[in-house]
Formats: structure tokens, C-alpha cells, sequence
């Protein structure tokens, strides 16, 4: 299943019904899981970990050290879970510090040439498209959606069941369940009402989500007093994660950028 151009290190440990393609390069302290697909020119760097039955498309690297001054060597690592696929020229980059890991989560679909910079973190199910740029440190989590060449500042947050519209740019932390309309600059535009229908949120769990949504961006509250208020509100179910998200917010969050209409989903 190694194809004879493809280059393995003796020390790359490979599981069982793994193939890898014409002049791909694999180095040593790689550990690629059962039922892996590398397609051809690809290249798996040291201190890189695939989960089980990943699909790597051709000219993706994946582990090389992070485009990061402050990097002084050491051991630092890619680990990346199950499931994932990684489209042509995907790029991921190995944690600064030493120790340190860029992690990406289970059933990830990764578009052609998306980078991935040293530290980012990607829940489970996280699909970003063509072209996304994502800065060190970044977190984005489960069920978001990030669009064609949509840029992420360094240490930013983007919250579970989001979705950045194609060519938009973040640079404050943007609350779970909420979308940010195309070309645009940290600008929420609504809630993320088909994401949550698809993740299974029932009618009363969506209620709870625009209430606390209204309440934080159309309420004429700062953050701050929202934030007291919600919680007097609500102590259980999604609010709890929008309030929890934002008091943890370092950059500030996105502000409200939508019309009447689109704050009011269903």
C-alpha cells in the first residue's frame, strides 16, 4: 500500500491498511492511524499523529515548524484526530513551545489550501473551506463553519455551531451559535438557526439561543449587564454556554452588524 517513489522513515509508525501515494515523504516520530489514505506529494513532518482512517489529498503538509519568531526549537507537535479529511495544500504547523500541540478534532473537513498556524484548536466536526487562514492559537469550536478565505486573527475564539460568511475577517471572539455575513469585519449578523437544526437543538433549546441573543445584542445592555441579566435568567441549556463564552472573552466579541430581520430566526 506504499507506493515505491513514496519515501517512509523506518522510525514513522504506520497502521494496519494505510496507503501512501506516489512521492509522498513521511519522516520518523510520525504515527499515521488504521485505514489512513496520503495521497501523492504530500508531506507528514515529525511529531505529527493522524487518527484512524483520515483521507490526506495531495501537496498538504502537515507538522512543519510555525511561521513563528518566537520559535526557538524543541519538541512541539500536529495531533489530529479520526475521520478527518484534508484537502490539496492544506497546511497545519506545529505548537511554538515545546510541548505544545496544534490539535485538530475528530470528522474535520479541511478545504484546499486552509492553514492551520501553530497552537490552533478545532473541535469536532469543523468544516473550513477554501483559502482559510487561521493565526496561532486560535480556538474554534464543534459544528462551526468557516467559509472560503475567511481570516482569523492570532488568539481568537469562534464558538460551537458558528457560521463566517466567505472572505470575512475576526478578530474578536465570536459567541457560539451566531453567523457573521460575507465580507464583513467582526460584524454578527444573526444566529446560526441551520446549524442548530442540524446539530438536533429541539424548538425550546433555539428559543432559549435567541432570547439570549436579543438580550445580548438587542437589548441596548452593555456586554457586562447582559451578561448579569442572562445569567438571573437562564442557569441551564445553550444560554449558559453563550454567557460562559463571553465573560472568558480577552479580545471582546463581535458586535451586532445585522438588520431587524435577521436577528429574529427561528
Amino acid at each position: 500500500m506504499i507506493h515505491k517513489t513514496a519515501i517512509v522513515d523506518k522510525g514513522a509508525e504506520i497502521g494496519k491498511d494505510v496507503s501512501i501515494g506516489p512521492f509522498s515523504c513521511v519522516e520518523g516520530n510520525v504515527r499515521i492511524g488504521d485505514g489512513c489514505v496520503i495521497g501523492s506529494h504530500v508531506t507528514i513532518m515529525r511529531h505529527t499523529t493522524l487518527g484512524s482512517k483520515c483521507h490526506v489529498h495531495a501537496c498538504a503538509v502537515l507538522g512543519d515548524v510555525p511561521q513563528d519568531l518566537g520559535f526557538g526549537g524543541g519538541e512541539s507537535f500536529v495531533r489530529i484526530g479520526s475521520g478527518c479529511i484534508i484537502r490539496e495544500g492544506v497546511t497545519i504547523h506545529r505548537g511554538t513551545k515545546p510541548g505544545t500541540a496544534t490539535e485538530i478534532g475528530d470528522n474535520c473537513f479541511l478545504m484546499a489550501y486552509s492553514h492551520f498556524a501553530h497552537n490552533v484548536k478545532l473541535g469536532n466536526n469543523v468544516i473550513v473551506a477554501n483559502s482559510a487562514m487561521l493565526g496561532g492559537y486560535v480556538e474554534v469550536g464543534d459544528r462551526a463553519f468557516l467559509s472560503g478565505n475567511v481570516g482569523v486573527h492570532q488568539f481568537c475564539r469562534v464558538g460551537r455551531l458558528t457560521m463566517v460568511g466567505g472572505n470575512s475577517g475576526v478578530s474578536k471572539d465570536l459567541p457560539p451559535f451566531c453567523t457573521i455575513r460575507s465580507v464583513t469585519l467582526n460584524a454578527v449578523a444573526g444566529m446560526n438557526i441551520v446549524g442548530m437544526k442540524r446539530a438536533g437543538f429541539s424548538p425550546e433549546e433555539r428559543a432559549q439561543v435567541k432570547k439570549a441573543f436579543m438580550l445580548l445584542y438587542r437589548s441596548g445592555l452593555n456586554v457586562k449587564q447582559a451578561v448579569e441579566k442572562g445569567r438571573s435568567e437562564f442557569t441551564s441549556g445553550p444560554a449558559m454556554e453563550i454567557w460562559q463564552f463571553v465573560e472568558q472573552t480577552k479580545r471582546g466579541i463581535c458586535a451586532w452588524g445585522g438588520s431587524e430581520d435577521e436577528a429574529g430566526g427561528q
